[in-house]
């Protein structure tokens, strides 16, 4: 039971349907959009939804693949043993971040090299030159940050090292598996190995989700605009969405006969992440959003305004009764988070409910008032799950599904919630 399985042919069905359809979306949106037309800010929307629209997704997905990775790392910094059982899940799910980081990577200087000032406003020389008329006195105290060297620059340090650390922590798993069971000094020095590395990416993850990546990739959309909160927001959103793919892969290996020792108790704590995480995003959401409409300062209000009003507003509050009231009301009993067909129909919803966060960070800011939900968005929403999945997939199927020479592994079989 501890090897790795032949994936099932549904499961590459569709993997290849989503892709296929994916592509087929992304045609779509090169014959019908024009995204090489240079637009200004504000015009041919229709050019600015594209590149909007890969921008949202490529980012969401990217940031919540590498969700998975903060997960083994603040679980080994814990010393926690309970989800050694199972943690090549997420070791799989993490394995996908180089591949959505190269098509992120090329879509963010796609944007900025390609003076895409419809997506963002910043990178207009013109607003930085005293003599020009489109002088722009807020973004030039900010050009020190917001400009195109530094964005690629630590954009391309930032997923680097990303993919370098994560890709040497599962190293360190996968050669547990390789070596044989451990005696007490050797698996001290590998536990010890791991606390390393997981402290290296947690600060790193600290320096770029929990601050600087948000405000490069997503908040300089809005550049005049900022919120002391919105990385924090942006972490909560991706975290959630991040420990509901694993959830859902968990039950999907379950179901196929795999994860042995994976029982109702590890998956109630997988739960109580995307519960508590729910009402950790909600909190943010909540301060955020609280802070601005009492203060009620035009600059800060201004964000919020576009989203309250016009064809975004259906979207606003949805996205509260999706990430909010739907986790709040159904995981409140223990019972719900044991339920193995609910948690996974709860893990989808969330999923798609911080996708919409994520859709509306983004688009208020790019296509304004020209708001909809099309197919483009969801086919390439698909482009990007079945990347997921491909990749999930040959991970899963090329290594052990068992972790079963890690000195936990004991702790995680008699796992009690």
């Amino acid at each position: 039971m501890s090897k790795s399985f032949e994936l099932p042919e549904n499961y590459n069905k569709w993997t290849k349907g989503l892709i296929g359809a994916g592509l087929i979306a992304l045609l779509y949106g090169f014959i019908a959009f024009h995204p090489f037309e240079h637009a200004g800010h504000g015009e041919n929307v229709n050019s600015t939804r594209f590149w909007a629209v890969l921008l949202q997704n490529s980012v969401f997905f990217l940031l919540i693949t590498n969700a998975s990775m903060f997960f083994i790392g603040v679980t080994t910094l814990a010393m926690g043993g309970w989800q050694v059982a199972l943690k090549r899940v997420p070791e799989a799910i993490s394995s996908v971040v180089p591949v959505l980081g190269i098509i992120t990577l090329v879509i963010l200087l796609s944007i900025v090299w390609g003076g895409r000032t419809d997506i963002f406003h910043w990178i207009d020389p013109e607003l930085y030159n005293p003599a020009s008329p489109k002088f722009d006195k807020i973004l030039n105290g900010k050009k020190g940050f917001l400009n195109p060297v530094f964005f690629t620059v630590w954009s391309i340090l930032t997923v680097f090292l990303w993919w370098f650390i994560g890709q040497k922590m599962r190293s360190f798993s996968l050669q547990s598996d390789a070596n044989g069971p451990m005696d007490y000094e050797t698996g001290k020095k590998w536990i010890n190995k791991n606390i390393l590395w997981a402290s290296l990416f947690i600060v790193f993850f600290g320096l770029s989700v929990g601050s600087t990546i948000p405000w490069l990739w997503i908040m300089s959309i809005d550049a005049h605009w900022y919120s002391t909160m919105f990385s924090w927001y942006t972490f909560a959103s991706s975290f959630v969405a991040g420990m509901s793919l694993i959830a859902i892969y968990i039950v999907f290996l379950k179901n196929k006969g795999q994860l042995e020792y994976v029982t109702d108790e590890h998956l109630h704590d997988i739960g109580k992440f995307m519960f508590a995480f729910s009402v950790f995003w909600t909190y943010l959401w909540f301060s955020q959003y609280m802070l601005i409409w009492y203060a009620n300062i035009p600059e800060e209000t201004g964000y919020f305004k576009i989203r309250l009003t016009g064809p975004f507003s259906g979207i606003f509050f949805l996205n509260l009764v999706i990430n909010f009231l739907s986790p709040l009301l159904i995981f409140m009993k223990k019972s719900a988070k044991r339920n193995w067909t609910l948690v996974t129909i709860m893990a989808v919803l969330i999923i798609f409910g911080h996708w919409i966060d994520f859709w509306q960070m983004v688009m208020p800011g790019t296509v304004a008032n020209h708001a909809a939900l099309m197919p483009f968005e969801f086919g390439i929403a698909a482009l990007f799950v079945g990347i997921i999945m491909w990749r999930v997939g040959v991970f899963l199927s090329s290594h052990p599904m068992t972790a079963k020479n890690h000195p936990f592994l004991k702790e995680s079989i008699i796992h009690h919630t």
